[in-house]
């Protein structure tokens, strides 16, 4: 049984949420602020959270860049319905998706299912030995699905679940373009719909932490309004 903290302000929204996801067997933690949901979060990790961004305390933002100091679980933020700017940060912050307030939680049910099992998929060894599972090398990259392991000229680099799944898609075919529609495809099951900002802002992030272990990073070359091309270095 998978457990979601789900961090919010809104008690009804606690309430109605956590009880449809109980409903669907997920085991549910509930905080109303960042801070009680970090100090939870420090002494047991659950596997995924589902994240406001406006709270008392700490903020969804504040809260998402302290655990992606220590870990790449999959995390989903709530965002309000016109709050465009939001979206994008939190998606370069490391955020995994965001569903839109007010939502159908069957909505945000599909959007973790979906989450989880990519997790599951390449962090775990019960999965076939498939192209996508093999040890992948390309130059001074190295990927190890099986492990979710990533180095670059030696040196680990910690990716999250959909930075990991774009990364390896790009560097499967070095030299050949992938579509944004192609990686949304790569990163997302053919329920959850998102738009081209969202690949966008991973590819983006996915760089930074790249060039954390290399400065001179620049692998993944962008072809505007086509998508984008890993070159093998």
């Amino acid at each position: 049984m998978s457990r979601i903290a789900l961090v919010d302000d809104d008690r009804n929204i606690l309430t109605s949420v956590s009880m449809t996801l109980e409903a669907e067997g997920f085991e549910v933690e509930t905080y109303n602020d960042g801070q009680s949901a970090l100090d939870a979060f420090n002494r047991r990790l659950p596997d995924m959270a589902v994240l406001d961004i406006k709270m008392p305390r700490m903020d969804g933002m504040d809260l998402l860049q302290r655990l992606r100091q220590k870990t790449t679980m999959p995390v989903i933020f709530l965002t309000s319905k016109d709050d465009e700017i939001d979206e994008v940060l939190g998606l370069r912050m490391g955020a995994d998706d965001y569903v839109k307030k007010p939502f159908s939680q069957r909505l945000l049910v599909e959007r973790i299912r979906a989450l989880l099992r990519r997790q599951d998929a390449i962090s775990t060894g019960e999965v076939a030995v498939t192209e996508e599972t093999k040890i992948m090398e390309r130059g001074n990259l190295r990927m190890d699905p099986l492990r979710h392991a990533v180095t670059w000229k030696g040196q680990d680099v910690s990716l999250t679940v959909t930075e990991f799944l774009l990364l390896q898609a790009l560097a499967q075919r070095p030299g050949f373009v992938k579509s944004r529609d192609q990686l949304m495809d790569v990163a997302y099951d053919d329920q959850v719909y998102v738009d081209d900002r969202t690949i966008d802002s991973h590819i983006k992030r996915l760089r930074k932490k790249m060039r954390t272990a290399d400065a001179e990073f620049s692998a993944i070359e962008t072809l505007y309004g086509i998508g984008y091309r890993y070159n093998e270095e």
